[in-house]
């Protein structure tokens, strides 16, 4: 549905790769590079939660939040960059729960936490080659991730927001859109 919106403007493909499986993104990169020969913009948004106490996350569970949400990022950058070129950008999206932590969420925060570093580092590395990394640390987002919070807490936690209600996807859209823009 949106490769056929986009296509009234521009190429488009639909491709679909597991970002915690480097060969399956390696994969999609072939086909992109095949596709279009570059990269101008790369949004890194995928991202999980297995909300659970500390001392009740399994192995598993670490590592699937970890391997989806920051090593994810890696996979899908390092196979993207060598296809940018000047003038390129690469936005990664953390979350406040990087910053403050929360309840829960040690593997989610951890996973967000290492986002940040990632896209420090990487801003050192790749910005003398015209290509700038950002990270966006939205607050809770209306997503899937949170549709399990009960109507009670959800307006406890509206109480809080200064905007006074949970974001919306359009409200991170237009923060990356602004930034690609620029």
């Amino acid at each position: 549905e949106v490769v056929n919106e986009i296509k009234s403007n521009v190429k488009a493909v639909a491709l679909k790769a597991n970002v915690a499986d480097f060969e399956e993104v390696s994969m999609m990169f072939e086909t992109v590079k095949k596709e279009f020969g570059r990269i101008d913009i790369l949004v890194n948004n995928a991202g999980i939660i297995i909300d659970k106490a500390f001392q009740n996350i399994g192995k598993e569970d670490w590592d699937k939040v970890i391997k989806t949400n920051l090593t994810g990022v890696y996979n899908v950058t390092r196979n993207a960059l060598p296809l940018m070129e000047k003038n390129g950008r690469i936005i990664n999206i953390s979350s406040i729960v990087a910053l403050d932590g929360n309840f829960g969420q040690t593997n989610y925060a951890a996973s967000k936490a290492g986002i940040i570093g990632f896209t420090k580092s990487l801003a050192k590395e790749v910005g003398r080659m015209g290509i700038t990394v950002n990270a966006v640390a939205p607050g809770l987002i209306e997503t899937s991730i949170i549709k399990g919070i009960p109507d009670s807490r959800r307006k406890e936690i509206d109480s809080v927001i200064p905007l006074g209600r949970i974001g919306k996807p359009e409200d991170v859209a237009k923060v990356v859109g602004e930034e690609v823009a620029m």
